[in-house]
Formats: C-alpha cells, sequence, structure tokens
C-alpha cells in the first residue's frame, strides 16, 4: 500500500475511535498505534467516564500497543490520532520511542507537536519523532467543534 493511502485509511481507524469517545459524552478524541501495517493499539478519550487526567486516546492506545507487542518500545510504529497530541502525550510518544506521529486537527492552545511547541523533535531529547500533521484535518476539526457546540447548547439550556 501506497504510505499515503496508509496515512487516511488509520486516520479513519482514529475517527472510529473519536466517536466511541463522542458516543460517551468524552471529548472526541481517538487515536491507533500501527505496525508493519497492523493496528496493535487503539484509544479514546475516558477522561470524564474514568475521572481520570491520565486517561487520554494516546496513552491508552500507547498502553494497548506496548501489551499487545510485549515491550515498551514502540519502534517501527505510527501513532495515529484525530487532534495534535498535549505535552503529556507528546512526552510520551518520545519515552515510548513511536517512530511517527499522523494526527488530524491542530489544537492552538494545547498542541505539543508544532502548535505551541514541538516537543517530540527537540535535539536535547534522546528520540526523535518524524510528524505529520493535517490529515483528514477538516473532518478531525468538525468532529471536535460539532461536540463542543453541541455542548455549550446543552449548557445554554441550563
Amino acid at each position: 500500500m501506497d504510505k499515503k493511502i496508509d496515512d487516511f485509511y488509520y486516520m479513519r481507524e482514529a475517527i472510529k475511535e473519536a466517536m466511541k469517545a463522542r458516543n460517551k459524552e468524552e471529548i472526541p478524541v481517538g487515536c491507533v498505534v500501527v505496525k508493519e501495517n497492523k493496528i496493535i493499539g487503539r484509544g479514546h478519550n475516558l477522561v470524564e467516564s474514568k475521572n481520570n487526567p491520565l486517561k487520554h486516546a494516546e496513552l491508552i492506545a500507547i498502553e494497548s500497543a506496548a501489551k499487545k507487542i510485549n515491550s515498551w518500545r514502540l519502534h517501527g510504529c505510527t501513532l495515529y490520532v484525530t487532534l495534535e497530541p498535549c505535552a503529556m502525550c507528546s512526552g510520551a510518544l518520545v519515552y515510548s520511542r513511536i517512530d511517527r506521529l499522523v494526527f488530524g486537527a491542530y489544537d492552538y492552545k494545547r498542541g505539543y507537536c508544532g502548535s505551541i511547541e514541538n516537543l517530540p523533535t527537540r535535539k536535547e531529547l534522546n528520540h526523535k519523532v518524524e510528524i505529520l500533521g493535517g490529515i483528514m484535518e477538516e473532518e478531525c476539526l468538525l468532529i471536535i467543534q460539532d461536540f463542543f457546540k453541541k455542548l455549550r447548547m446543552r449548557n445554554k439550556g441550563n
């Protein structure tokens, strides 16, 4: 498969995870980890339902992938996520040795993979992550914008 086609295919899989989060009334962010053209980890936000600030889609997917291959080192893996990772998740990309990050929408208020800072490519760190942002950006952004629009409308009614 062509790498560009792969990116769109796996981003659609991440979007499916985001929709699972939305259906649970979580911020709709979804993620998959891919190694050798196979999904080895999946995750979607569970911060609200688990009442845990660490339950970001990326961290859940990374943990799932590490269990699947029985190693915390995720060399040869690409992480696909619908929203640019925050500082916490960007650090996890580096520490888990993910080779490549592909994300959908930029997050200009919390994103640490190009928006506020570009943590996974800092020369001071012992591992660098290749980053490609903006894949299916409009679709990923609309999912989040629609979620918050509906949330604001619901809160107005209270």
